[in-house]
């Protein structure tokens, strides 16, 4: 089955950057979309970004210029580089995988913003 294993959360001060990584197994990574949600307390999980088997990819307003996703389809990664952190950014961020079967998560890591 469909395995991702993120890591690269943590604590950092604002204006500071982190680079989260998704790790999958289980699937064709690279015929599969890859994304990365977010979910702050008390509100709905979002989408932050994506990236398509293409290199397409797209983000959130609220990251735009801030946050880059990339893919390595030789070691079945996904990466989201986070520069310029805000307070407001801080989350549990969630990996996630689309192929043919459908939507898989990976467990969450929390990304925390604050002085």
């Amino acid at each position: 089955q469909v395995q991702l294993v993120e890591s690269g959360g943590g604590l950092v001060q604002p204006g500071g950057s982190l680079r989260l990584s998704c790790a999958a197994s289980g699937t064709i990574f690279s015929m599969s979309a890859m994304g990365w949600y977010r979910q702050a307390p008390g509100r709905q999980r979002e989408l932050v970004a994506r990236i398509f088997s293409d290199g397409d990819t797209n983000y959130a307003d609220s990251v735009k210029g801030r946050f880059t996703i990339s893919r390595d389809n030789a070691k079945n990664t996904v990466y989201l580089e986070m520069n310029s952190l805000k307070p407001e950014d801080t989350a549990i961020y969630y990996c996630n995988l689309i192929n043919k079967v459908g939507g898989h998560w990976g467990q969450g890591t929390q990304v925390t913003v604050s002085s």
